[in-house]
């Protein structure tokens, strides 16, 4: 098997099982040194004990093929232990090549029933948990670039088809997903000067936070998203930066976010009563948008 990141350096958020551990997996076949972080919760964000072995195991997965890889249990969202995850990554192994942001839980409810609580938890861990990573990391490479050490570095966000499309039920996680996309997409252009890309993946698995929720006996498997993370952090992928791709098995989508459609100029200032017309003139000419996952 070719070798994308040999020698490389990687963070994977949330990566105590599920698509995190395949993803820390996927990078280390590929020759990449790993720092795993998980927390060590519940699929609803509760802390507990049986979960947090989940990265001592995907370690010493990793060092039983050869690999080099230790564990971190930071909070991504706690600023200053986003800080320190950085820096666990550069004391241990030198440096920092790949930050692969997944962590996350789900808290689904109606929107008539979602609470204060569920939201800012949900919105904590998915929208401040990769910031607080991306925006420590990139203080780092840009340090980097000053001082003449410009590295190729690579970052993947984890984003969803809840957060780009919506889905009935998910009213906070579709919010803190869809806030991940742009975030994405502001980071990529102004991290490419410190030679930075920045991309998002929406993968399609079956994990802990799928099921129960639906049917997933046809879901793709964790492990078959991974191969798209392992390239995008691979220095053949420097001409790809602020893209958003779906994976869903074998099937990988580029999607296509908001942007300028159809449009009228009056060149002064409308009238409510005349607008009517325009709009619907409007929706006549755009492109109908995909259904919200769930709607009837």
């Amino acid at each position: 098997m070719s070798r994308l990141l040999e020698g490389r350096i990687a963070i994977v958020t949330g990566a105590g099982r599920g698509i995190g551990r395949a993803h820390a997996l996927e990078l280390a076949r590929h020759g990449a040194k790993l720092v795993v972080n998980d927390f060590g919760v519940s699929n609803n964000g509760e802390k507990t004990d049986s979960s947090i072995s989940g990265p001592d195991e995907v370690v010493a997965e990793i060092r039983a093929m050869g690999g080099d890889a230790v564990t971190n249990g930071a909070d991504v969202a706690d600023f200053e232990q986003a800080a320190a995850l950085i820096q666990q990554a550069v004391e241990d192994f030198g440096g920092l090549d790949i930050l692969v942001n997944n962590a996350g839980f789900v808290r689904d409810r109606m929107l008539v029933n979602a609470t204060e609580d569920e939201w800012d938890a949900v919105i904590r861990v998915h929208l401040k948990g990769h910031f607080a990573t991306l925006r420590h990391a990139a203080a780092y490479w840009r340090a980097e670039s000053k001082e003449g050490r410009q590295r190729v570095a690579r970052v993947i966000n984890t984003t969803s088809g809840a957060g780009l499309q919506g889905s009935i039920g998910q009213v906070t996680y579709s919010a803190a997903k869809g806030g991940i996309a742009t975030m994405t997409l502001v980071a990529a252009a102004e991290l490419g000067r410190v030679g930075v890309t920045v991309n998002a993946l929406a993968p399609v698995a079956k994990t802990r936070m799928t099921e129960g929720a639906f049917d997933t006996s046809a879901m793709a498997l964790p492990e078959d998203n991974s191969p798209i993370v392992a390239w995008l952090a691979s220095e053949a992928a420097g001409h790809v930066t602020g893209r958003v791709f779906e994976s869903d098995g074998g099937k990988l989508t580029l999607e296509e976010g908001w942007r300028h459609g159809a449009a009228r100029d009056k060149g002064a200032r409308w009238e409510a009563a005349e607008l009517g017309d325009v709009v619907d003139a409007l929706i006549a000419e755009g492109a109908d948008p995909e259904p919200v996952y769930g709607a009837s």
